[in-house]
């Protein structure tokens, strides 16, 4: 949580800005959050094992790369969101 007790949540409004939330930590929605954010992180750590065996085939067609491509994207950019989110809580600790 950041200084002020607001979390970045691991998902976006429909408008795709940002959801925060106003917590001391151990809320019903911020326990939500921290497994939505494993299961992304999990999600990532599959996907880069299929994106290393798809690679590695060399009669893989450009519509697979492109989809493997597009998942990789958004598994980066969630990964993301969950460290900007995880870095701003450890700020307020320190």
């Amino acid at each position: 949580m950041s200084g002020d007790g607001v979390r970045l949540l691991p998902w976006s409004q429909e408008s795709g800005k940002q959801c925060l939330l106003s917590t001391d930590g151990d809320g019903y929605v911020s326990r939500l959050a921290d497994d939505m954010e494993a299961a992304q992180l999990d999600m990532g750590t599959e996907l880069l094992g299929h994106a290393g065996a798809l690679l590695g085939e060399s009669a893989a067609s450009a519509s697979e790369l492109r989809f493997l491509a597009n998942r990789l994207v958004e598994a980066l950019h969630d990964a993301l969101r969950v460290a900007d989110s995880r870095g701003r809580r450890i700020s307020a600790v320190e």
